[in-house]
């Protein structure tokens, strides 16, 4: 069953529920999620989207009123939602050739609109995670 189709706007999950749902990898979740709020110092904000798109509940991170990155579980993954402004693409750009071939190609493919590059991350290896942690850091940096 469908994320959105589990649970509906007026039936929120808790985060051992998306935990389940994403299964296996739900490590890779917790370690994203435990990174964002040990380094940037902000809790995780549970919220419903309409969006065709990617419908159902999500969960953001934001800092000073700039978003960090959005998840959404899926089954199996989740997909990480972080978009890479006009100022990002400089240093974003001089990484790539660090990163997993999917997350460069990701990049290169997906056009400028709206503001940015809106990278929706497929979170399913380690290594890909540490990319999408290498983007949020070049989003906002956080204190050593």
């Amino acid at each position: 069953m469908n994320w959105n189709e589990l649970y509906d706007i007026e039936n929120a999950p808790s985060f051992s529920d998306i935990n389940k749902y994403i299964g296996s990898n739900s490590v890779l979740f917790q370690e994203l999620c435990s990174y964002i709020e040990k380094n940037y110092s902000i809790k995780p904000k549970l919220s419903y989207s309409k969006c065709p798109a990617q419908p159902g509940w999500n969960i953001k991170y934001q800092k000073s009123g700039k978003s960090l990155c959005t998840l959404y579980p899926m089954t199996g993954f989740f997909i990480a939602l972080v978009v890479i402004g006009a100022r990002e693409e400089p240093e974003t750009e001089s990484c790539l050739e660090t990163m997993e071939p999917y997350t460069a190609k990701l990049y290169m493919n997906t056009k400028f609109s709206c503001g940015g590059r809106w990278l929706m991350i497929e979170v399913k290896t380690e290594n890909v995670l540490n990319d999408v942690k290498t983007l949020i850091n070049i989003r906002k940096r956080f204190k050593k």
